[in-house]
């Protein structure tokens, strides 16, 4: 039985859920739902009715109403011990169910009501990888998830497209306790962290104490899908530097169509971690290789969302995330001279000097302790030298660093006792662009009423050019990835994401998501997606 929202013309009238009514009538019920969880046999039919009511009272009903009506409606089915393929169908009708309940919401809420379909994603991706399905049985299955991770991509994108300043005065905090609605969707006493895989305690931790709302949520969630096409993509796709290439590309492209602050600020973070937390899904040589990757899209791009004159977000927020990237440029660019390849840790350092981070740093230090460059004790503006200024500032009592997993880090950095090179940017900062292609600059969010739209246009298209070139040009020192023997010629699989009407029934729903299964399943080949590359 698929999923599939309630016909409205047999719903009560919830006329009198208006008010403090509503509220109180939402929290009660979610009070004794959560009663009945804990009953040996929990009965949740009425339970269905009465949050179908609550999510139909409200033209933009709450987060917390859609998470329990489409969570009651998923436990309503008996898994045991089904075939990956059939999960599989059910968790695309959920998310169905959950894009058409909240095709009324803002951007954030659409999108962290998103977080228990991709915790369904990873546990079938992560079992499947567990059972021996023969090599050509787990790429058949992972293709086929690999296509339903790109909907949930391509629908992400769209509701980034969403006017970002509708959700600036609403509430984003939650109404019920994240944990009562993680707890609402699993049988056992799961906590936060394991119902978002993909986030690290650390990171949940200094989450929770910014304040973890329905922003962090949908960065959380944007995240954990973007990893996970990545890594089956990598799992599944043709191995070589065509792969790493099509990679780099495709993660810078998706970076920009999604332009979040809150899914940017939490990626960076992710790659201060070692390994990554995608140990359940790849191995450690191709968890190297998607850490390259990142830090390729996150180093070497300018992306327009994230200049303080373009986004309405407070000076902390900004200030946090230009830190964060410092720390993390530092740590790519010690790493790869570490492991001898310079070529590497040059254009890091290039491309750090060519980007506006180090002034808006030194910018935003200076009005703070009110002084210029000089008196504040700077002597170059290389990341090690901006570092070890913002602590030696912070040791004099001005505080700089949100938490004390950055501040570590910082320590680390500097005081490693290694003899390095450092390049300062008097070095860098008169090498042109076109000397070394490797600097992409994403203005493609500027406002268009510009004069010089058009000379921006154009200066625009080079350094895209220039990005491409730089993205075929590196390798990996010692790269264990070789080249797989090519497939045959094979039809691909496609995906489609188009607008799903609340008024349809299921079975209608599912000619508008469609996966059209080519004849021969069994091939080897990858498969293609309308979403595959978001336009930048």
């Amino acid at each position: 039985m698929a999923l599939s929202p309630k016909d409205s013309s047999n719903a009560s009238s919830p006329n009198f859920l208006i008010g403090e009514n509503y509220q109180l009538s939402l929290k009660q019920s979610v009070e004794d739902l959560l009663a009945e969880t804990h009953k040996e046999n929990p009965k949740f039919s009425d339970f269905i009715d009465k949050f179908y009511d609550l999510m139909q009272a409200k033209i933009d009903p709450p987060l917390e109403s859609i998470w329990v009506y489409s969570a009651l409606s998923f436990r309503s089915h008996k898994f045991g011990n089904e075939d990956p393929l059939n999960r599989l169908s059910i968790i695309k009708d959920l998310f169905l169910l959950v894009s058409s309940c909240s095709s009324p919401c803002n951007s954030s809420k659409s999108i962290a009501l998103l977080a228990p379909i991709v915790f369904e994603v990873y546990k079938l991706v992560v079992e499947v990888l567990g059972k021996d399905l023969g090599s050509k049985g787990e790429k058949q299955v992972n293709r086929k998830v690999k296509s339903v991770v790109e909907v949930i991509i391509g629908y992400i994108s769209m509701c980034c497209c969403k006017d970002l300043s509708e959700s600036e005065d609403l509430d984003m905090n939650f109404v019920i306790a994240l944990e009562d609605l993680v707890s609402i969707w699993t049988d056992r006493n799961l906590n936060v962290q394991s119902f978002l895989p993909l986030l690290s305690n650390e990171i949940y931790r200094v989450i929770s104490e910014k304040g973890f709302d329905v922003n962090y949520l949908a960065g959380v969630v944007m995240v954990e899908a973007y990893l996970l096409k990545l890594c089956l993509d990598i799992r599944i796709g043709t191995e070589g530097k065509v792969l790493e290439k099509e990679l780099r590309s495709w993660a810078v492209a998706s970076i920009s169509s999604f332009h979040n602050f809150y899914f940017f600020e939490m990626l960076v973070r992710m790659l201060l971690m070692q390994p990554l937390p995608v140990t359940a899904l790849l191995g450690p040589e191709d968890g190297v290789l998607l850490k390259n990757i990142l830090y390729d899209a996150v180093i070497l791009v300018e992306y327009s969302f994230l200049k303080s004159e373009t986004v309405c977000l407070p000076a902390d927020c900004i200030k946090s995330i230009a830190i964060t990237r410092l720390i993390v440029t530092l740590e790519a660019i010690e790493l790869f001279r570490k492991n001898g390849d310079q070529k590497i840790a040059t254009r890091y350092t290039s491309a750090f000097a060519n980007s506006h981070l180090p002034s808006q740093i030194t910018k935003w230090m200076s009005c703070l302790i009110g002084t210029d460059e000089k008196a504040g004790g700077i002597s170059g503006s290389s990341p090690k030298a901006l570092i070890k200024w913002l602590l030696k500032l912070e040791k004099q009592g001005i505080k700089l660093f949100d938490d004390s997993i950055l501040k570590y880090h910082a320590k680390l950095l500097v005081d490693d006792s290694k003899a390095v090179h450092e390049q300062s940017v008097s070095k860098v900062e008169d090498k042109k662009l076109e000397d070394d292609s490797l600097f992409y600059i994403d203005d493609k969010r500027e406002d268009d009423d510009d004069d010089d739209d058009d000379e921006n246009r154009m200066e625009n298209e080079s350094m895209t050019a220039a990005f491409v070139a730089a993205a075929r040009s590196m390798r990996q020192v010692g790269s264990p990835r070789e080249k797989r023997k090519g497939s045959g010629s094979e039809e691909k699989e496609r995906i489609k994401y188009s607008k799903y009407d609340l008024r349809r029934n299921s079975e209608s729903a599912k000619d508008n998501i469609s996966v059209s299964d080519s004849a021969g399943t069994d091939d080897d080949s990858s498969s293609e997606s309308g979403v595959e590359n978001p336009v930048m």
